[in-house]
């Protein structure tokens, strides 16, 4: 099994259309031992998913935004990670849907601490239980070039990009590899809060030389896992495509 032995953190799941929540399916089904984090209101509906994996898992508080939550992550957690998934991501309404000239600062410096500083915080947090040979992998849509609706979160993604490929520079003398896995869409709950999301899901089957089924996130969560394991040991600061292919052809 890829993940014989390993622990592993996985943050974002809310329901078990998260894709979070299928990595951390795929991740036990292949020898992981692992713990889930939530907050505040999310917290009970994180709870009672957990009871649909293989293992019931801990769950522990973590907001990404609270510096006290990040100070007490490793007491928390305890013991040691072998790897950490970053799922997160959060932008304010004005944020999205059309409103990228109108989006006010204090709603973008939102977007920018919750969908990419965290990424950083999260791995700071998360270090004192990181040995040699860790890897820490986030969720990201690429952003190389902009999309429809998607605005200030589109940039948020780009800073996120970049911001794990610091922390791979920063990381790779301790042995940690720090990774992302760009999916393409899929219907999960965070997607219903992007007005507009129907642009994506529209055209991306069409689009996609291997095709794209926006209800299975079985594909995005195997790579996440098989970039969880060892066998990646000399990749770091990569950005992966599970999108059916779309990235690599035009219009």
């Amino acid at each position: 099994m890829l993940l014989d032995g390993k622990r592993i953190l996985v943050t974002g799941v809310l329901n078990d259309s998260s894709i979070a929540f299928s990595v951390a399916r795929r991740a036990q089904e292949e020898g992981a031992s692992v713990v889930l984090s939530s907050f505040g209101r999310v917290m009970s509906l994180t709870q009672r998913t957990a009871r649909r994996l293989p293992q019931e898992p801990e769950v522990v508080e973590l907001d990404v935004a609270n510096p006290d939550d990040l100070d007490a992550l490793a007491g928390r957690v305890g013991g040691r990670l072998d790897g950490v998934l970053h799922a997160i991501g959060f932008a304010p309404p004005s944020c999205l849907g059309g409103g990228f000239l109108d989006a006010p600062w204090d709603d973008v410096a939102v977007a920018l601490q919750v969908s990419a500083y965290s990424l950083k915080a999260l791995a700071v947090a998360a270090l004192p239980l990181l040995d040699r040979g860790a890897s820490i992998v986030g969720l990201d849509f690429d952003n190389t070039q902009a999309w429809p609706v998607y605005d200030w979160m589109g940039v948020a993604k780009s800073a996120f990009e970049s911001t794990a490929r610091y922390l791979a520079r920063d990381l790779g003398p301790r042995g940690i590899r720090v990774n992302l896995v760009a999916a393409g869409p899929l219907r999960t709950m965070a997607a219903k809060g992007i007005p507009g999301f129907e642009h994506f899901e529209g055209v991306w089957s069409d689009r996609a030389p291997l095709g794209w089924d926006i209800r299975d996130p079985e594909p995005v969560a195997r790579a996440c896992v098989a970039l969880l394991s060892d066998w990646f040991p000399a990749t770091t600061g990569e950005m992966l495509h599970v999108d059916g292919g779309v990235h690599a052809v035009g219009a």
